[in-house]
């Protein structure tokens, strides 16, 4: 299956959305279709023998367009494509509602101003002249600046299918042709006495609507700045160093290899490892950490962060999508295009919306016929218009994705990746946290403390441990091997390796038989621990780990590993208490060290000699007593915890984030970023509750009002078009809120 992602035009409503799921999911192999309003786009996954041309056929079947030749914009040129689309949507939308705006003026005018007798002082045509003078200033706005709406209309009409377009074409058309049918045969109808014609009120809202757009555009445009600001963290062209010659190239040419010259102030336009020079670098639009970070001979750097000082020299190692620039981005905009649960709401009332409109609005008029006054015809047709044009499901479609957009935005400027908005919802439920210790809560860089050693060699005891622990991946072990190359200890090949997870390594050197590990792997092994004071008090009273080293079934040696705690650690943990979230660590390490740790950081609960295949379990446990629970780990042995997690955060580096592991990331591994994104979730939240209750109270309100007469055709366009845009502003606030 691959994943699709092309631009949709021609959307303008929660009812399109709906309709555009449809039509897309219809189509064999076709799966989780996934349609946001806000950024004008429609996500799938579908087989790679899909024929797109005929999905985009059927598409443009109901008035939609769908621009498969930019399905690649985001992999080669991040998007840029569909910037510069939705930017020739609006340079129409703008000419439109100029050509509109122009000639509204004087009909507004001329039909406000007709029926007043100074009027006709300077006015010297009669009333059916004026009539025509209006039948002709108004039909260009009809069929040129409401084209748009029409076109839409008359396809989805062929469907039996109605959104917002079919609301507003319906409304206007019954306006202007009801007057031009007056204005082309007046004898006809001045026999009934309702000579009145409605060409301001035509005219107007479609240029209310048209204005509405340009705003709601403006708007929708201002969520989506932080990935265009990602976007545009690239520089367009950089020098590479081809046989000691600089030469100039666009950053699209970059292959994998290639040796990059940067300068001071010059950005870096791909992931790659120094090869000679030394600088400082702003990694804060990556990892959200304003320190500059140091960077020397065989350092990684980051496209799309900014050379401080010196010059130097890198080779790529990864661009456009696989570098990690290129992973965010196309995190994020997979996090915008998604729905969270909220949304199933939103989507089943779109579905009957429009439909039921369009009911309300025919019992309106008949209801003003039958009630049978004078004036009954007048009264019918302006309140079926109105009725027709406050409608707006506009703001239902807008006022969830609007939201994410912005929160997934903002969230990514200060280092944290969010998978989903779905996980955006779940965050603002935590009440437990589980924290893996080593390398979430701790550095991650273990190093050697110090040895003790029983009538062995201290260096004979090293070189054999190391000779073993080379062999092994594990932080513990590479701070083991690290320590005795500072050494200078010779490391020789094991006869045997054997690693047991979660309690340590086995093997033979120099035919002599080595048990490491922790305190569980002596007691599987039988072996004594006849330890002194110094030592029970070394191994009790510090929070340091503990490797114990028997030579032949004989204890000869403890190696103390300290891996210093986070500086984040105890504020995030504070925060996280001041959320009214339940903190808990677990950890390998033994019951004393793992009590030491946890009451240096404040932890409430800790779960200590915790073997890798235990933690999902632990997680379970606390999800047995209704625990919305989050794992917090780096990905390398707590996959199967972090799967278990109803949301799980992990943990990245800066250079080397795990963007597939887990539903958040932290890029800078920066434990204050937790809290954040939880008080995030619960900001994002807010407001998406308060756009659905504003859509929902504003046509509960305004519908019955235009029903009842108590409200005017344009009044209602005024608020419709203002309605979507209260949404998406009150969605921008969210770039206002402290985290």
């Amino acid at each position: 299956m691959k994943k699709y992602n092309f631009p949709v035009e021609g959307m303008t409503c929660a009812s399109c959305v709906t309709r555009v799921e449809k039509i897309i999911g219809k189509f064999e192999t076709v799966k989780n279709v996934s349609v946001n309003l806000a950024n004008e786009s429609v996500t799938f996954e579908a087989d790679e023998n899909l024929d797109l041309n005929s999905v985009a056929k059927e598409i443009e079947d109901y008035g939609y367009k769908l621009k498969i030749e930019n399905e690649s914009a985001t992999s080669k040129n991040f998007d840029t494509q569909d910037i510069t689309i939705k930017d020739e949507y609006f340079e129409l939308l703008k000419k439109d509602f100029t050509l509109a705006l122009i000639i509204t003026i004087p009909v507004f005018l001329i039909s406000m101003l007709k029926d007043f007798h100074f009027f006709h002082l300077i006015w010297p045509f009669n009333i059916n002249y004026t009539n025509n003078i209006l039948l002709i200033l108004t039909t260009p706005i009809i069929f040129i600046s409401g084209k748009r709406f029409y076109s839409t209309f008359w396809k989805n009409l062929k469907h039996l299918s109605f959104e917002m377009n079919s609301l507003v074409a319906i409304g206007t058309a019954s306006a202007y042709g009801y007057s031009v049918f007056v204005t082309l045969f007046p004898n006809e109808i001045s026999n009934h006495g309702q000579l009145h014609v409605y060409y301001e009120t035509a005219a107007v809202i479609i240029t209310l609507i048209l204005f509405g757009k340009i705003l709601e555009h403006r708007s929708k445009r201002k969520t989506n700045e932080a990935i265009k600001k990602l976007i545009e963290l690239k520089p367009k062209v950089t020098t590479i160093i081809v046989d000691g010659i600089e030469k100039q190239i666009s950053i699209n040419e970059l292959k994998l290899g290639d040796v990059v010259k940067i300068k001071p102030g010059e950005s870096i336009p791909a992931d790659g490892i120094v090869i000679s020079g030394e600088t400082t670098i702003n990694e804060s639009m990556i990892s959200g950490e304003s320190i500059p970070v140091d960077k020397k001979i065989n350092s990684k750097v980051i496209g799309g962060t900014i050379n401080l000082t010196g010059s130097f020299q890198f080779r790529v190692t990864a661009t456009g999508d696989n570098s990690i620039l290129g992973q965010i981005i196309k995190l994020v905009e997979t996090a915008q295009a998604s729905k969270p649960p909220i949304q199933k709401l939103v989507d089943k009332v779109a579905s009957i919306f429009v439909p039921a409109v369009m009911i309300i609005a025919i019992i309106t008029f008949l209801f003003w016929m039958i009630l049978g006054s004078e004036n009954a015809f007048t009264n019918a047709l302006t309140n079926f218009i109105a009725v027709l044009i406050v409608a707006c499901p506009c703001a239902l479609g807008l006022a969830t994705p609007t939201a994410i957009i912005v929160s997934t935005g903002l969230a990514a400027q200060n280092g944290i990746l969010i998978r989903n908005g779905e996980s955006l919802e779940v965050a603002q439920k935590i009440s437990t946290i589980i924290f893996d210790k080593t390398g979430t809560l701790t550095e991650g860089n273990p190093i050697v403390k110090n040895i003790f050693n029983y009538d062995y060699d201290v260096n004979e005891l090293l070189k054999l441990v190391a000779s073993l622990e080379k062999n092994s991946e594990h932080p513990i072990a590479k701070a083991i091997v690290k320590y005795a190359q500072e050494k200078n200890i010779e490391m020789l090949q094991p006869d045997y390796f054997k690693n047991l997870s979660g309690f340590g390594i086995v093997g033979s050197v120099e035919n002599k038989n080595l048990v490491i590990g922790n305190l569980n792997l002596m007691k599987e092994f039988s072996i004594k621990l006849n330890l002194d004071k110094t030592t029970n008090e070394f191994n009790d009273e510090n929070s340091n780990s503990v490797i114990y080293v028997a030579i032949e079934n004989d204890l000869k040696g403890i190696i103390q590993i300290e891996d210093k705690i986070k500086d984040s650690s105890l504020e995030a943990i504070n925060k996280l208490k001041n959320l009214q979230i339940k903190t808990v660590m677990i950890t390998g390490d033994n019951k004393n060290s793992a009590q030491k740790i946890a009451n240096e950081i404040n932890i409430d609960e800790f779960k200590a000699e915790v073997l890798p295949d235990q933690k999902s379990e632990i997680v379970k446990q606390y999800q047995s007593k209704n625990e919305i629970v989050a794992m917090v780990g780096d990905g390398i042995n707590d996959s199967p915890a972090l799967a278990q997690a109803d949301i799980s955060f992990a943990i990245g580096t800066g250079t080397d984030i795990a963007i597939e592991s887990s539903q958040i990331t932290l890029v800078s591994g920066n434990l204050k970023l937790i809290p954040k994104a939880i008080k995030l979730s619960k900001i994002t939240l807010n407001i998406i509750k308060q756009n659905l209750f504003w859509a929902f109270f504003y046509n509960v309100i305004l519908i019955p009002l235009a029903a009842f007469g108590k409200l005017n055709p344009m009044i209602a366009a005024l608020a419709m078009s203002l309605s979507s845009v209260s949404v998406v502003t009150n969605s921008l606030r969210i770039k206002t809120k402290k985290l």
